[in-house]
């Protein structure tokens, strides 16, 4: 398999794959959801299996161009049902993958836990951004500024395998992982750089697999060649990051929407870790934002 460099890359990949995937729509009457599913069903990479209520749905597609009648709806009478009734879907086999559309995250991470009907595959769930940074040449992962407010070490450790695992289907083997701080020096009083250099000494040592854990890092270390060469470091990664792990969800959070709204970036989120992926977009997720995010549930199903 070719890397995957782009979204462009990530959407010729899931066109040729031979079988369609089904994706689970909870709450699907939210135009930019169906605007992006419609998009990824037109171009066969997904079969849709629409949630909600079939009134608002019905309207929604309407507004599109689209008839109800050409779809397959459970109709739900709430965002707390449709939440659960389409992870009840994935969970026994019906769909093969989860997209939010018009309920609150909450209401759907609520029945993704449910003991009785969620998708807990007994690991941690954790939330990758893909981003396509404008001249930079290569997808970058940003994890985890969306699901683990606060992880611990071997929280870390969980964070980084599931976003390199992301990396893998994306055709890279070995991804470099950066572990991001504001020094590259490990300092007792930045707890922060103590974890890092310990999740790279993990991944030395064959703790961390599948991938290059350097850290303590800063960003432009990270992502610079000449700002690595020109502070001498001597780390696995030298301004080739695949993916940037950040301290905690501020910091992600952050960065991802910085170089969202300011360096014209694409972007993709879902959350990895559970029996499939699931796709959740922010608010003010654009239909472009949310199809980046089905190509990239849909490619690493595998």
């Amino acid at each position: 398999m070719l890397r995957i460099q782009s979204f462009d890359d990530l959407r010729k990949c899931c066109e040729k794959m031979i079988v369609k995937s089904r994706l689970a729509v909870a709450a699907a009457d939210d135009e930019h959801t169906l605007e992006a599913v419609l998009k990824a069903q037109k171009l066969e990479i997904v079969t849709p299996i629409l949630v909600g209520d079939s009134a608002r749905i019905k309207t929604a597609l309407a507004n599109l161009g689209f008839s109800l009648n050409d779809f397959v709806v459970y109709h739900t009478s709430d965002n707390i049902e449709a939440a659960r009734v389409a992870v009840s879907l994935v969970r026994d086999g019906k769909a093969d993958f989860l997209m939010k559309g018009s309920c609150p995250t909450r209401d759907l991470l609520r029945a993704v836990v449910d003991n009785e009907i969620g998708l807990s595959d007994k690991r941690l769930m954790s939330h990758c951004t893909i981003l396509e940074i404008p001249g930079l040449g290569r997808l970058i992962g940003v994890s985890d500024g969306g699901m683990v407010p606060y992880p611990d070490l071997m929280e870390k450790k969980a964070i980084i395998e599931n976003a390199a695992a992301v990396f893998h289907t994306f055709g890279n083997d070995n991804p470099k992982v950066g572990v991001l701080t504001s020094i590259e020096v490990v300092n007792p009083k930045m707890p922060e750089t103590v974890e890092a250099a310990k999740l790279a000494e993990m991944n030395a040592q064959g703790e961390i697999k599948g991938c290059i854990v350097a850290g303590p890092i800063s960003y432009d270390v990270a992502m610079d060649p000449e700002t690595a060469r020109y502070k001498g470091y001597d780390g696995p990664v030298q301004g080739d990051a695949d993916i940037l792990i950040t301290h905690d969800i501020h910091a992600g959070n952050i960065l991802v929407k910085a170089l969202y709204c300011s360096a014209n970036s694409k972007l993709a989120g879902f959350i990895v870790g559970a029996k499939a992926p699931i796709v959740v977009s922010s608010r003010g997720a654009s239909a472009e934002d949310k199809f980046n995010s089905i190509l990239a549930s849909a490619a690493s199903l595998g």
